[in-house]
């Protein structure tokens, strides 16, 4: 998986949007209320999932909430960099750029919460939201 996004938490009212034509690629979006954006929070503190990311063996963690994740010398090479934001003492979302294998993301992802809270995602540079499905097409599209 290649990806530049933010995870979120999902709100409760997104709604589809109509197909848009990215990089060639066909997607499904989301739209999604500002306000839900703004307040809707990972079921867990900044702190919580700070201490569950640290973790993660190779997972290097500040206090501010910026983190890099690497592969292990023996496999396929891989990095995460990433951020934590938090709003009102909840984990508001996570800014993430890299690649890994989908299993590394799904830890990654478990550390914050998921998959209890469901989540969506921002590309950064295509400003639009998907859902997880879709986003994990985009992104594993984009390794090849």
């Amino acid at each position: 998986m290649n990806f530049f996004a933010t995870v979120h938490a999902l709100p409760g009212d997104v709604m589809p949007e109509a197909p848009l034509e990215l990089a060639g690629r066909t997607v499904r979006t989301l739209r999604v209320d500002p306000q839900a954006l703004a307040t809707t929070a990972f079921d867990c503190s900044f702190e919580t999932a700070r201490q569950r990311l640290s973790q993660l063996e190779r997972m290097f963690c500040e206090a501010d909430g910026s983190f890099v994740w690497v592969s292990s010398q023996a496999g396929p090479r891989w990095q995460i960099d990433g951020n934590l934001y938090d709003h009102n003492d909840r984990l508001l979302f996570v800014d993430l750029k890299g690649n890994c294998p989908s299993d590394q993301f799904d830890r990654l992802l478990a550390a914050v919460g998921w998959p209890q809270t469901k989540v969506m995602f921002q590309l950064t540079r295509e400003a639009v939201f998907l859902d997880e499905t879709e986003f994990r097409r985009w992104a594993g599209a984009a390794e090849g």
